[in-house]
Parts: structure tokens; sequence; C-alpha cells
């Protein structure tokens, strides 16, 4: 199971990575999306929403289960992944690159600092069955 080292992870299996310009990407981890099984469709959020910190602020379903993506952190919507639209498999095939959900501006870049490290999450998922 990939972890990369430099991102923060939500323990409801949202990974974020954050810009040099202020901006954070949100994505779901390798381990969530392989519980999910084949993504079928993503309800993404809107620009410019404001959200709270794990708030529910998108869906994605697949042909086992349908699960909510949660805002790691309070900010603002600042871009969503079209490409999910009609490629949510991107999601399965590339989760930490071409399957990225939303950007967000963070009301408080500092509340990532907060989040769990690869470790922590690493520490936090079940042992795979492999």
């Amino acid at each position: 199971m990939n972890v990369p080292t430099e991102l923060r992870y939500t323990k409801t299996h949202e990974w974020v990575r954050l810009d040099k310009n202020g901006v954070a990407t949100i994505g779901i981890t390798d381990f969530a999306q392989e519980q999910l099984g084949d993504l079928t469709y993503v309800e993404l959020p809107g620009v410019g929403d404001n959200v709270e910190a794990q708030s529910d602020v998108a869906v994605v379903e697949s042909v086992k289960a349908a699960a909510d993506i949660y805002a790691p952190v309070a900010g603002t919507i600042s871009e969503i992944n079209k490409k999910l639209e009609e490629q949510p498999e991107l999601i399965n095939s590339d989760p930490f690159g071409d399957g990225w959900i939303f950007k967000l501006r963070p009301d408080d870049p500092s509340e990532i600092d907060m989040l769990l490290d690869a470790d922590g999450y690493e520490d936090m998922i079940p042992e795979s069955e492999e």
C-alpha cells in the first residue's frame, strides 16, 4: 500500500498536500480507494464553497458503496478536479496524482500540521490481508 511520506492524512482516509502558494490539494488514500473498489461516480463540491473542518464536501460512489469525502481543515474550495466527472476511475489508478478531488485555501494553514503524518496514518489503518 502506498502512503507517501510528504503528505498529511486524516482518520477518514483523506490525504492533503499543501503547496507553496498555501493551497491544499485533497484526495483519498490508496487504502480508501482499495476498500471502495472501482469508482463509478464522484459528486464534487462547488468552487467558492466555504467548508468547515470535518464537514462532508464530496461523495464518491463505487460498485460496492458510497462514501463521503470530508474537508480535512476549514477553508474555501478553490478548484475541483473536473476530469473525475467523466473519469472517476482516476482515483483508483492514481489516487495521489490525477485522482485528486478538490483544492482548498485553508483558513488556517497551520491546522494541516495537526493531521496525521505517514507513520501515524499507517499505524491507524488495518493490516492488509495479502
